[in-house]
């Protein structure tokens, strides 16, 4: 009789243990059931991700093709009859521009952001099983491990990382220059075209012209442009010059906050200083200059592998 209780209640003790173990372990957190809990949101918010970048990307080339033509039909003609002298600048100033956003936008949509190879093993990423190394992050749409990962582009239906960095920043630039140069040309003529759809529309009997309607549309869409572009520059610019990622910004805020209630300043360890910064994300080393490899189209690839960090920046620990 002793020994059949004994063994009824280890039964019921490995019964219990094993109830348990499908539900809770130590690791646990309220972060991790949040995570699990929204995780079909997330597959389903991530296919449709993959959709919306070809959709973005085709948008992008139709509205930028449009502005294109309407700029070479409409206002460059008008610009032409001004002096022989405003027509250079607009050829040229206007041609580099172009020539740089279609390159550094081409650049950024089919370069390898770069990923995680198996022999390089710093820590396992708990999504795909595969090694991550320092600043390496999982992005849910590519579902790869993408090196130096700042965010998921719809725009250019690509990740934006190691290699690809610099082609996305320089393509933003001067996206927003073309997108300025272009609202500053069209301004007086959007102006002058403004009142006469005014004046036709309070006519009776009297249609305005199409023509006006694309003059409006060419300003309106660029002014708008450059309002959006200006923000996202300047996010990225601060990031950069602290030596950040959009991810590791909000990493290092926590960090941050944490070491605060210690007592303690964080320092991120990837933050070479506000020059060197820089030069690292254009790639300025190896006797390139600024004048031939940014204000210029270039291929040439960043400073580093993406993977090893301890050779260029410091990883002193925290102090």
């Amino acid at each position: 009789m002793f020994y059949l209780g004994t063994r009824c209640k280890y039964k019921y003790f490995l019964y219990k243990i094993t109830f348990y173990s499908l539900f809770y372990n130590f690791l646990c957190s309220w972060t991790m059931i949040f995570d699990t809990m929204m995780e079909p949101c997330i597959r389903f918010v991530t296919k449709f991700v993959k959709i919306l970048g070809l959709i973005f990307l085709s948008l992008f080339v139709v509205l930028t093709t449009s502005v294109v033509v309407i700029f070479y039909s409409c206002l460059l003609p008008i610009k032409i009859e001004e002096s022989i002298y405003w027509t250079i600048y607009h050829l040229v100033f206007g041609h580099w521009l172009l020539l740089n956003i279609v390159f550094n936008y081409f650049k950024g949509s089919f370069t390898c952001p770069g990923y995680t190879k198996n022999d390089e093993t710093i820590t396992i990423c708990k999504k795909c099983m595969m090694p991550k190394p320092l600043r390496a992050h999982h992005c849910r749409v590519c579902n790869r491990c993408v090196l130096k990962m700042d965010h998921h582009c719809p725009w250019l239906n690509n990740c934006v990382g190691f290699y690809n960095h610099r082609y996305f920043f320089m393509f933003c630039v001067y996206m927003l220059l073309g997108c300025v140069y272009v609202s500053v040309v069209a301004y007086p003529m959007f102006k002058r075209h403004y009142n006469i759809y005014w004046s036709q529309q309070l006519q009776p009997g009297r249609s305005y012209l199409s023509y006006h309607n694309i003059i409006m549309f060419e300003f309106l869409l660029c002014s708008t442009a450059c309002l959006a572009l200006l923000g996202m520059v300047i996010w990225h610019a601060r990031l950069i010059s602290c030596g950040e990622t959009s991810i590791e910004s909000h990493i290092n805020r926590t960090e941050r906050k944490k070491l605060e209630a210690c007592g303690k300043v964080y320092k991120n360890p990837f933050d070479k200083g506000f020059i060197n910064n820089w030069k690292i994300l254009l790639g300025l080393n190896n006797k390139r200059s600024f004048w031939r490899h940014i204000l210029l189209p270039s291929s040439h690839e960043p400073h580093g592998d993406g993977i090893h960090w301890t050779d260029d920046l410091d990883t002193s620990e925290v102090v």
